[in-house]
């Protein structure tokens, strides 16, 4: 089964090993040297309504994902969090 990386973006992931529904895709990290698909990124929810900021991303490396199905992504993995960076906007 082919899929585009825009479509990944439609899919939800769901951690096989205790059943939580982590989010959708929402951004992929890609080798430059080899084109190859490293790991997926979830973004982090926002915190009361995004006045807060967000709570930390969820990075998936690609060698913890076990299924590409229709509508899911299946991972076996604890998912590595890295912090948002602060943005200050004048």
């Amino acid at each position: 089964m082919a899929c585009r990386i825009a479509e990944l973006r439609h899919k939800e992931v769901i951690n096989e090993s205790d059943g939580v529904r982590l989010g959708c895709v929402d951004d992929v990290e890609i080798d430059t040297k080899t084109a190859c698909l490293v790991s997926i990124i979830i973004y982090g929810r926002p915190k009361l309504f995004g006045i807060l900021g967000r709570h930390d991303d969820i990075v998936i490396p690609w060698a913890d994902i076990r299924l590409i199905g229709e509508d899911t992504i299946l991972v076996n993995c604890t998912p590595r969090r890295r912090t948002r960076k602060k943005r200050i906007i004048f």
